[in-house]
């Protein structure tokens, strides 16, 4: 995204001031933080690498919703900052998977489906409600944009955790559940360095207005 003035997120003051914002916060973070202790538990049991990456997705976006929350009525500097670190996570993350991947595919054991469909279903209709909920804000500043682009990235990944658990259960072979985890790591990828590039625009416009 363009880090040029638009909706207002060129402006120091907090184009997040709605309290219903806050609110939606705090509601993505309790959902992200359970479906992590549930994604967790899951991908252990069935061995799943997409699993075990989207449960660390979660916990990655539950800790990103309290930074959110902390720097939601700061200045645009300070939340451009936060967004720096919600760039890096996402970024790291894909870095992680891409490890997980590799590891995966030197063992060669499929994983156990019928556990990646439902739970990859559950965490899809756990995602899509809270972007329903972020849709109107979407298109705010760095950080703001980082929170709508998690929850994006996530819905996508649950749908491809579920086509996965298709592909192992139709193959008896470990290759889908390994190749949706790099889909995901790229996604985490690109969105990472959609939110950094946006942040650091911010950061140097704010430079410029206060120099």
């Amino acid at each position: 995204m363009s880090a040029h003035c638009h909706d207002g997120c060129c402006s120091s003051t907090p184009p997040s001031a709605d309290p219903r914002y806050r609110r939606i916060l705090w509601i993505a973070l309790v959902v992200n933080a359970a479906m992590f202790l549930v994604e967790l538990g899951a991908g252990v049991r069935s061995g799943s690498a997409s699993l075990l990456a989207d449960a660390i997705d979660f916990l990655g976006d539950a800790a990103n919703y309290g930074v959110s929350l902390w720097v939601l009525s700061m200045a645009l500097a300070w939340r451009a900052r936060a967004a720096l670190l919600k760039g890096a996570s996402m970024l790291a993350f894909g870095v992680f998977v891409i490890g997980r991947v590799a590891w995966g595919a030197w063992q060669g054991v499929p994983p156990e489906p019928f556990t990646m469909g439902s739970v990859g279903l559950l965490a899809l209709a756990a995602n899509l409600g809270v972007a329903v909920l972020l849709y109107a804000w979407r298109e705010g500043d760095a950080n703001m944009r980082g929170v709508w682009l998690c929850t994006r990235n996530d819905a996508l990944g649950n749908l491809a955790v579920m086509a996965a658990a298709l592909g192992v259960f139709g193959t008896g072979a470990a290759w889908p559940d390994l190749a949706v985890a790099a889909v995901m790591a790229g996604l985490a990828i690109s969105g990472g360095a959609s939110v950094v590039r946006q942040a650091r625009g911010e950061l140097a416009l704010d430079r410029a207005v206060h120099s």
